[in-house]
Parts: C-alpha cells; sequence; structure tokens
C-alpha cells in the first residue's frame, strides 16, 4: 500500500515539474484561489503569506517532548533486581501526566534478559503517587507491579503481557471515575485492578489479561478474544461487539445491562442458582483478590453481602463458547 502511495505521489510531482517533496514543501507562492462564487466568500491572505528564511524542516529530527528522563530514573534504582531476580526492589516516587508509558521503558530491559517469561510476581515494585500520563503499564512484563495511589489517563494496560496494575483514588465512590479511555486494549495477560471508574472501549481486544472494575463508558469488551473482565457498576451500551472468547461478570443492581449488550455474538445469565456454585465461588475468590489489593468500598460491600448480592451479576461469555472455570487454579 505504501509503496503504491508513494508511486502516486511521485507521478503527480513530475506532472508538476518537481522532483521530491522538499521541492514543494512551504511553497505557497503555487497556491491559487479557484474563480468560484463561494471562494469569494473567504480571505485567503494569510495562506499566501511569503515568510522569510527556511520553509522547512532543517533538522535531521525533531526531539521527543518527553526524553522519559522520569522512567530513565527509576529503571537504574531496579537494574540490580533486573540482573539479579533474587534481590527484590521496592521503589517509591510521585508520578504526573507528562510522565506516559510507564513502565515500558523497564518492560523492555526485562525483556532483553528473560524474554516473555520475564521475573517472578512482584520482583519489582512501584508505589507511585499522583496522576499518571497515558499508557501506564503499557507492555507490561512478567514480574513488575505498578501501584497507583491517585488516577491515571487513557490506555492503562495497553498491550499488557503480564505483571499486575492497582489504581486507588484518594477517594471511592459510586460515580468517581479512576482511568480513562481504552484501558486494557490488546492485553495479552496480567492483572489490573482500578477501585473506580473507566471511560470508554474498555478492555478493547484483550486477548488474556484479568481486569476487575467498578463502572465502564460505553462498548466494553469490544473484539475480546480472552482473558477475564469483572464489572462491579454500570456498563455504556454496546456490550461485547464483536466478543469471541473470555469472559465477564457484570454487576447489574439496577437492571441496566440487558439493554446496554450486543446480542449477536454473546449470551448472558444469571449465576444465582444451585448449578452455577462453581461460578460462584470464582467470583467470590477474585473480588476477595481484588478487595486485598484496593480496599474498594464496592468490593467490601459485595463480599459482606455476597449471599443476596450475587443474584445481580450477570455472567457474559461468548455463543457457543465454553469456558472452563476452576476455582482451585485460579491464577
Amino acid at each position: 500500500y505504501l509503496t503504491a502511495l508513494a508511486e502516486d505521489v511521485r507521478e503527480y510531482l513530475a506532472n508538476m515539474g518537481y522532483k521530491s517533496l522538499d521541492d514543494i514543501i512551504g511553497r505557497n507562492d503555487l497556491l491559487k484561489v479557484k474563480d468560484i462564487q463561494k471562494a469569494k466568500k473567504f480571505d485567503f491572505s494569510d495562506l499566501f503569506m511569503q515568510v522569510e528564511g527556511d520553509r522547512k524542516c532543517t533538522t535531521p529530527r525533531n526531539e521527543p517532548f518527553d526524553d522519559n528522563a522520569f522512567e530513565k530514573e527509576l529503571l537504574e534504582k531496579v537494574r540490580n533486581t533486573i540482573k539479579n531476580p533474587s534481590q527484590k526492589s521496592v521503589v517509591m516516587a510521585d508520578i504526573c501526566n507528562l510522565n506516559r508509558s510507564f513502565g515500558t521503558l523497564i518492560s523492555g530491559e526485562i525483556a532483553e534478559y528473560y524474554g516473555d517469561k520475564g521475573l517472578e510476581a512482584d520482583s519489582i515494585v512501584f508505589k507511585l503517587r499522583g496522576t499518571a500520563g497515558q499508557g501506564l503499564g503499557t507492555f507490561l512484563n512478567n514480574g513488575i507491579t505498578i501501584e497507583l495511589d491517585g488516577v491515571a489517563n487513557d490506555y492503562i494496560a495497553k498491550g499488557m503481557h503480564g505483571g499486575k496494575i492497582i489504581v486507588v483514588p484518594p477517594t471511592q465512590g459510586e460515580n468517581l471515575s479512576a482511568g480513562g479511555n481504552t484501558c486494557l486494549y490488546g492485553a495479552t495477560g496480567g492483572k489490573l485492578f482500578i477501585a473506580g471508574q473507566v471511560g470508554e472501549r474498555f478492555a478493547v481486544r484483550n486477548s488474556g489479561a484479568i481486569a476487575v472494575v467498578e463502572g465502564t463508558g460505553d462498548h466494553p469488551c469490544e473484539y475480546m478474544t480472552g482473558g477475564e473482565v469483572i464489572i462491579l457498576g454500570k456498563t455504556g451500551v454496546n456490550f461485547g461487539a464483536g466478543m469471541t472468547g473470555g469472559i465477564a461478570f457484570v454487576y447489574d443492581k439496577d437492571h441496566t445491562l440487558i439493554d446496554n449488550i450486543n446480542p449477536e455474538l454473546i449470551d448472558i445469565k444469571r449465576i444465582d442458582t444451585d448449578e452455577n456454585e462453581k461460578e460462584k465461588l470464582y467470583l467470590k475468590k477474585r473480588l476477595v483478590e481484588y478487595y486485598n489489593a484496593t480496599n474498594s468500598h464496592k468490593a467490601k460491600f459485595l463480599l459482606d453481602n455476597f449471599r443476596s448480592e450475587v443474584r445481580h451479576f450477570w455472567m457474559v461469555t461468548p455463543k457457543d463458547n465454553k469456558v472452563p472455570l476452576d476455582p482451585n487454579e485460579m491464577d
């Protein structure tokens, strides 16, 4: 495609008498206004203004806005663990929304030594405070745990391969958000626990990660092919569009989920019956794990009242797809 596109561009340039894009960049003197009535309504003088000096970039590259100094500094604090996995590391730091894709560089360093296998669980623990920028935990590798006392922007756990991300906002509540849009996009493994709501398109193309959140926007579990999602609150419309694998549990006390699902590929059923003891046990054990990690008020309420509240959960699975659940083999 790109070769064909380049050939088309080259033909247009040749027809105009030029050899490369560099020959026409900044050449607004080559522009002209069509002689049509609609064009006469507008003032194009700013587009035809001639500016002295270079009209194109004269440096080989533009330096990035963020040189990732924050993560590079923390990488040095955990380098001994990467080289000597028996030496565990716990690092405390403040993070801000200018610090994007935190965890990616360090995950790459781990992969260079150990590949996809990574390190043992919790070999490196980051205890962060503040508002994380986009892409917190992108491509996170096994062995890294990120605990954030605060909130994070879009794309949390994008492409997550392993490890764990725990986000706990300073204030918890039914309608408070702790994560942005498109969290868990394309994740293949690991765990994501967020004690709050997240935005739209949660867990799109998730194929192996485990996640617990307390509400989502529109299009959750879109194109999901594997993994497990538990939502302890309301979801937006178009739930499960294109979902062909994995499993989801949704707490639906207000009975709104049935109007939000995409029924083309998914089935939903209640799990409070006697024949679903395995599913109920599995869900409860996951809620205990989530509560222990986040101290979530919502999780505590559900666990304290599990016998009565379990009737408000739906189990969502793709049609004609049997998902084995074995509480004894829970990660």
